[in-house]
């Protein structure tokens, strides 16, 4: 059996790393993305990456940060505590108020010596599921483990750059790459324009513990899709992906709109997640330019939401947006100064089978700064099967709150047939409700 840590005669502990994780042992860069297959050895490489980080940036506070507390639980944590805790016997962890693990005297001794006294050093563990939760320290350094996962949001990583700033803090990520979203668009793909950034890749099958019967049986017994994704470490676009034709050339640079082109702002209705995603029609052909997002995710009064929705907007801007019953906000809206429009279709899939339809026809640019709207559209899927099919229904339906709407503007958008044209009828004030 491979074990990963050893330890001699003299005390020392000795790390057995495979390839892999040696590669990304060497890495300088301040952001490192540990992509590995299932069981490769990713998520036992952080602790001792931790650990030299801290002998070099100093006392001080740290982050470790999985997806949600019981994925924490499940892998990261009793990895971290295995080393820094059991073998090293740096401290203690605790779990309440405040998932921390606190350096003691002896702790502080052997990690820094003499050099900064017994100056505090702790090292925080967060959930990156709620970024809010992010938001409580200055960070010398951050080990992000499966940040590859859905429930990872792009809000967090924002947050935590925010928190490393001071520093100038380094970043080691350790995941499986999960889907096609912000991790890959932010920090993987950065790699090869950007010495800053490195990507090390391992396929589960370096982990010299990972039996090759097993990796024979997997390779024969799994989608292509499957087995690239969990096995290899390969990015490709998992079953179930919803808008799986978007494309990325349907991205653009950023220009200023003509005050002329008419002017469309999709609404999802929420006490907290309030979002909008605002489109502009070029004359002429059609094309659909979506260049403004709103999602303060926050709670706003009506009134709040309406004044940053219509900041800077020109008049005559056309809203939709809610569900059928979501009456109550849209005239909390009317009365805040802005009409939002019913949509006049209800059907979730009828409103997906537009957006579909207005990729298929290449109706949708998206200026590139919209990170969320990506990251939002690489992970809205439907829930797989035991067999890996995918399954009528969203998964975490209530967490794609741009998607709605998208959904809600072309419910106003398209034909009844979904062919993307407009259904806004000549000669009718569009502020006006209509009848379908």
């Amino acid at each position: 059996m491979h074990e990963l840590y050893t330890v001699g005669n003299d005390g020392m502990v000795n790390y057995n790393f495979h390839p892999g994780q040696n590669e990304a042992w060497d890495s300088m860069a301040r952001f490192i993305c540990v992509l590995s297959g299932t069981q490769g050895g990713k998520t036992t490489f952080g602790p001792p990456w931790m650990y030299r980080e801290i002998q070099a940036a100093g006392p001080g506070e740290y982050l470790v940060a999985t997806p949600t507390f019981p994925l924490l639980y499940a892998k990261a944590l009793p990895e971290f505590v295995k080393l820094f805790e059991r073998i090293l016997k740096l401290g203690k962890f605790i779990a309440t108020p405040v998932k921390r693990f606190e350096f003691s005297r002896y702790g502080l001794r052997k990690t820094f010596g003499k050099k900064y006294g017994y100056y505090p050093t702790t090292i925080y563990f967060g959930h990156a599921n709620d970024p809010d939760s992010l938001e409580a320290a200055t960070y010398k350094a951050a080990w992000l483990d499966e940040a590859g996962q859905k429930k990872f949001k792009l809000g967090s990583w924002e947050s935590i750059q925010r928190r490393l700033s001071i520093y100038e803090g380094r970043v080691l990520f350790t995941t499986t790459p999960y889907y096609l979203g912000w991790l890959k668009r932010e920090v993987a793909d950065r790699a090869d324009k950007d010495s800053r950034y490195d990507v090390i890749r391992f396929e589960s099958i370096k982990n010299p513990a990972f039996p090759r019967t097993e990796w024979d049986r997997v390779s024969a017994t799994l989608p292509e899709w499957k087995f690239n994704l969990f096995y290899r470490a390969l990015w490709s676009r998992p079953a179930g992906l919803i808008y799986d034709n978007w494309k990325e050339e349907d991205k653009i640079t950023p220009f200023r709109i003509p005050d002329d082109w008419a002017r469309y702002v999709g609404i999802d209705f929420g006490g907290v997640n309030t979002a909008a995603l605002f489109y502009a029609e070029k004359p002429g052909d059609g094309t659909l330019y979506a260049y403004r997002i709103y999602y303060p995710k926050e709670k706003r009064t009506s009134k709040e939401h309406v004044a940053d929705i219509l900041r800077g907007e020109p008049e005559g801007i056309v809203a939709v947006g809610g569900s059928g019953s979501e009456d109550q906000w849209r005239m909390e809206y009317k009365d805040a100064g802005l009409r939002v429009k019913k949509p006049p279709i209800s059907s979730v899939e009828v409103g997906i089978d537009r957006v579909y339809a207005a990729h298929n026809e290449r109706r949708v640019k998206v200026f590139n700064n919209l990170a969320e709207y990506f990251d939002e559209k690489a992970a809205y899927s439907r829930e797989l099967d035991e067999a890996g099919e995918a399954t009528e229904k969203i998964e975490d339906k209530n967490d794609y709150h741009i998607m709605d709407a998208e959904r809600y503007l072309w419910a106003l958008l398209g034909d009844d047939q979904g062919e993307g044209k407009s259904e806004i009828i000549p000669g009718i004030d569009p502020l006006d409700d209509l009848t379908f």
